[in-house]
């Protein structure tokens, strides 16, 4: 036979005869795994999901990049650039860029007959991409812009609708402190609500010309440029390939350019982030450890009950090296078991947050009402495939034991 070990290990496996100790040892390793590889699932599908809908939502706001004015200006306004330089169009052509959009930024006070709230209008051309502002909407719509008439249509947040109470179709005036002071009146087209609190009570969308205007700028200036690309993790390969193009140059005009990432934008998020992923590695090898002490724990008892087994295969001359390989099968179809169990509950739970919302969050904390969750089939086939490969190696510890056990001993205590 050429795999004799396995023969027997299957053997071992179904055997009905096996004792009461030893089919529950073998029941409680299997529930370990199961229950360690669901928390490692839900866990990560947690994180990713956490993560990915989090970096989604500054992105929104923000873009993955931004084209500005190299300057010493920390405000919002900073010093103005164009949108018609050459290099714009060969940006469109890179293969990671997904979108290119101008915006201009400028601070002002919402005033109402109670109340008065600070905002930054962004404002947006015809180029604007609404896909992620529309997932978000509760109210009214985005508004339509043209290349020839101004719009006086605005888009705010629900935190501003409460905080003004204004409603899609209300009017309101926002106040510009200069000398004299400059006020433009809105429409509000629709209300949205990404639950990010941070952005969602400071921004208002607005026609990008009423901030040319205001500032006095020429058609051709805006704030910036904004550069989505077709992935979060090809942001890094973008920003090279723009750095290439647009850094530590002057161009004619006399003006240089800086590139900002989102990741540069927003540190403290980012590096929050990161120490959530310090915190599922935890997790992951706790649940680990656990599973694969459980496992050694069965093992034992499987060793100790088939100690006079042992000693019969060494007396007809197996080597102990094949009589471990019998038990690390053994075992390791265990794991296999808990893992396909853990797996199948693990996904469904995930699943089920993702219809039903059953893990409700505070949105003034997390950033959303319920837990996101996301499930990714390489990362889940890459957790278990090495989930399976190091409780199994760890079987390998109590298997040991074997090489210490002579024949005519086993053969006593039998």
């Amino acid at each position: 036979m050429k795999n004799t070990e396995w023969f027997i290990a299957k053997r071992l496996s179904f055997d009905k005869n096996e004792s009461r100790l030893t089919r529950l040892m073998s029941r409680i390793s299997m529930i370990s795994v199961a229950l360690s590889m669901t928390v490692m699932i839900v866990a990560v599908a947690m994180l990713t999901g956490f993560k990915s809908k989090l970096q989604e939502k500054i992105s929104g706001f923000n873009a993955h990049l931004r084209i500005s004015n190299y300057d010493a200006n920390q405000s919002f306004e900073g010093t103005p650039i164009r949108n018609d330089y050459p290099f714009i169009d060969t940006l469109r052509k890179l293969p990671h860029v997904k979108h290119i959009q101008q915006y201009a930024l400028k601070g002002g006070i919402i005033r109402t007959d109670d109340e008065i709230q600070g905002v930054i209008l962004k404002g947006i051309g015809t180029d604007f991409d609404w896909s992620f502002f529309k997932q978000y909407m509760i109210e009214g719509d985005s508004f339509q812009l043209s290349d020839t008439a101004n719009s006086n249509q605005s888009l705010i947040s629900r935190s501003i609708s409460k905080l003004l109470k204004l409603n899609t179709g209300d009017s309101f005036e926002v106040y510009f402190a200069e000398n004299p002071v400059r006020v433009r009146k809105f429409t509000v087209s629709g209300i949205y609500d990404t639950y990010f609190e941070d952005m969602d009570k400071v921004f208002v969308l607005c026609d990008i010309r009423h901030i040319r205007r205001l500032n006095r700028w020429e058609n051709n200036q805006i704030t910036g440029i904004e550069i989505m690309a077709d992935r979060l993790n090809r942001m890094d390969e973008v920003y090279s390939e723009i750095e290439n193009l647009v850094a530590y140059r002057t161009f004619a005009d006399g003006s240089r350019l800086d590139i900002t990432s989102i990741r540069d934008a927003f540190p403290q998020l980012f590096n929050w982030l990161a120490i959530q992923d310090i915190n599922v590695l935890i997790i992951l090898i706790i649940m680990l450890v656990v599973a694969g002490f459980n496992m050694i724990s069965g093992l034992l008892i499987m060793l100790l009950e088939k100690i006079s087994m042992i000693g019969t295969l060494k007396a007809l001359g197996m080597r102990s090296s094949a009589i471990m390989k019998i038990f690390v099968y053994r075992s390791s179809l265990i794991v296999l078991r808990g893992l396909l169990a853990g797996i199948l509950v693990g996904v469904s739970l995930c699943l089920l947050q993702q219809k039903f919302s059953l893990i409700q969050l505070d949105q003034s904390i997390y950033y959303f009402a319920a837990a996101p969750v996301e499930l990714n089939f390489w990362r889940l086939a890459l957790l278990a495939l090495c989930s399976f490969v190091l409780i199994s190696a760890l079987q390998i510890i109590p298997s040991m034991i074997i090489t210490r056990i002579s024949p005519d001993k086993s053969m006593k205590m039998e």
